[in-house]
């Protein structure tokens, strides 16, 4: 079948909207009608050549999305045709020894490792083979994943808010809830508002702190975080004494939204003994990381996730659900809605940093 989609054909240069063919789906597969996609900057990443998956041209990016299923596979019994559905960013197995483990974010099996390196060749352009981003690739009107992918959701709930909860609201909410476990009455400081941050903040307020500090470089993520339920904001500029002046002694917990060593390095200094400092954002390659082991020695811990450690079929329903309540604000993470065609002003405006989320609508 043919489709339209944004093709990546050279690093640190706009996509082209290309006609593609996409591939029925086979045993266990599952093909979706994209309606949403988030702009993320994990895109961005990739579209620079500094993502480790991305690494051989042409590619579809994309990844944060939902849509409806159009057809489905050979033993596919959890989902059928015209059932809406988040494209999760992890299938786990089921089988390995971290979904034996309940780490499911972790899974080793076979089909999430292909996905990982961009998925099954089921897109061709031109005749030749075209890697889809996590095994999606949704900046296209079609996708074909692997089941375990589609998470069913609501008929009446909307696409571009449901997209949104695939990557940026289930990674930052997940770190709060699944990572550090913020406990009810504790203090948290979060570096780096947008769209990650935000929901850091957003999941903050859901797991009931009452002192929500928001630190970034930009005075207008800074108004949005308030709005999101950060109670104090700070410039990004020598945390630990800011903070201190917030909540003497320094946070129950601190999250880094940025991936940039030297300031996660500045949050985990603002956490007090006993605290943890948890890094979601995606950080570079080999770059590392100096800390005062001094702080290690007082109990505090500093950990890592990855997409907020979720289970994709628990996590996301529940966050359907806390959206669908009035709990959980995805609307006013939604700056703008560009069609595909728009797609390289969509990047551009998340790049200067004037959009909370971009989502490209079909």
């Amino acid at each position: 079948m043919l489709m339209r989609a944004a093709v990546l054909t050279a690093f640190n240069e706009p996509m082209e909207i290309r006609e593609v063919e996409i591939a029925d789906p086979g045993p266990g597969e599952v093909r979706v009608q994209i309606k949403a996609s988030g702009v993320c900057g994990s895109d961005l990443k990739a579209i620079d050549g500094k993502s480790p998956v991305v690494a051989r041209l042409p590619y579809i990016l994309g990844h944060e999305s939902a849509g409806v299923v159009e057809s489905v596979g050979p033993g596919v019994t959890t989902v059928r045709p015209g059932d809406h559905v988040i494209v999760s960013m992890s299938g786990p197995c089921g089988k390995c020894r971290h979904c034996g483990a309940g780490r499911f974010h972790l899974c080793s099996g076979p089909a999430r490792m292909r996905a990982i390196m961009g998925g099954e060749p089921r897109v061709t352009l031109d005749g030749a083979e075209t890697r889809r981003f996590i095994g999606i690739g949704s900046f296209a009107e079609y996708t074909v994943v692997n089941e375990p992918m589609c998470v069913r959701i609501a008929p009446g709930a909307p696409f571009d808010a449901m997209s949104l909860l695939a990557c940026g609201v289930v990674t930052g909410v997940g770190a709060v809830l699944n990572v550090a476990r913020v406990a009810p009455g504790s203090s948290v400081l979060v570096v780096g508002c947008g769209g990650v941050g935000l929901n850091v903040i957003q999941g903050a307020v859901l797991a009931g702190a009452t002192t929500i500090i928001a630190a970034d470089v930009a005075e207008g993520k800074l108004k949005l975080a308030e709005r999101f339920g950060a109670t104090h904001t700070l410039t990004s500029e020598d945390l630990p004494a800011q903070v201190g002046e917030v909540v003497r002694g320094g946070v129950d917990y601190a999250f880094d939204a940025t991936g940039v060593p030297g300031v996660l390095a500045q949050a985990f200094a603002a956490t007090a003994p006993g605290g943890a400092t948890v890094m979601v954002g995606s950080p570079p390659s080999g770059r590392p990381m100096e800390v005062d082991t001094s702080l290690l020695f007082s109990s505090r811990r500093l950990m890592g996730t990855q997409g907020g450690d979720a289970a994709p079929h628990r996590d996301l329903p529940m966050l359907a659900a806390q959206y669908l309540r009035g709990r959980l604000d995805l609307n006013g993470l939604i700056t703008e809605r560009l069609p595909l065609d728009q797609i390289n002003d969509a990047v551009a405006h998340v790049r200067q940093g004037t959009v909370a989320r971009t989502v490209i609508v079909f």
